[in-house]
């Protein structure tokens, strides 16, 4: 098969969480443009409103938007239950969902700690176990979630260790899957990605000069520069690689 043929994922169907702004809006943009029909999901209604908001010409494919707490079991068994039947087929599942707190560890509560866990992590495990078990009866499919370089180093000035270690356990769930799942056909990978413009960062615009003069490129990524990694890791140009973390971090640890 051409190369050029292996990025295209027409028929395919994407589950994407926090795929109505952000990182995750990007894309599902990105995967759509190849093709691929779209399950979005978000917990704020406002955000899906925007989504649906879109013409359809501009998806130019079927998209579909489901309001689910990803960190609630039933919810979650229930949402990819709904998309396989809209779809008839869940193909890709990228996990977009993340939060952080920025704490001092000795002020951190537990209740804190539990709800960055529970968010990053624990909604990973859940929407992985649910399509994971679609996906096998499938015969195959791509699973991608979006950790962090905070996965790798420790950020400055913020303290997040929260943050740090839910994305650092994301990764090693992933590497995890892609052995348990490799004998399906499943390939499970992680991007993680620097410093990014997104609704969460653009927050603290006091703080970008001290990121981008740690970053060797010496600016933040814009969300459609994460997009290319998630098409390709979603489609058949990366048919052999698995349980593999893909930094995007305009080199920052370079240094």
């Amino acid at each position: 098969m051409p190369l050029r043929d292996k990025f295209d994922l027409t028929g395919k169907t994407a589950l994407i969480t926090g795929g109505a702004r952000g990182i995750g809006r990007a894309c599902a943009e990105g995967l759509a443009e190849f093709g691929a029909d779209l399950a979005l999901v978000d917990i704020h209604a406002g955000n899906l409103a925007a989504a649906r908001a879109e013409p359809a010409e501009a998806w130019g494919v079927a998209v579909e938007t489901y309001q689910c707490d990803v960190t609630d079991e039933t919810a979650v068994v229930r949402l990819v239950d709904t998309v396989a039947d809209r779809f008839g087929r869940i193909d890709i599942l990228l996990n977009s969902v993340g939060i952080t707190i920025w704490q001092d560890t000795v002020g951190m509560s537990l209740e804190q700690w539990q709800r960055v866990m529970e968010v990053n992590l624990t909604s990973t495990f859940l929407c992985c176990r649910e399509v994971g078990r679609h996906m096998i009866e499938r015969g195959g499919g791509s699973i991608i979630s979006i950790a962090s370089m905070s996965a790798h180093i420790v950020n400055t000035p913020q303290n997040q260790v929260a943050y740090n270690a839910s994305k650092a356990a994301m990764i090693q769930l992933t590497r995890s899957l892609a052995a348990e799942w490799a004998s399906h056909g499943i390939r499970v990978n992680t991007i993680s990605p620097g410093y990014t413009l997104t609704e969460m960062t653009q927050t603290v615009p006091e703080h970008h000069p001290g990121w981008c003069e740690r970053i060797p490129m010496g600016r933040m990524a814009e969300p459609d520069e994460i997009a290319g990694a998630a098409v390709f890791l979603a489609s058949d140009a990366s048919s052999y690689i698995t349980g593999h973390d893909l930094v995007i971090d305009g080199g920052y640890m370079c240094w």
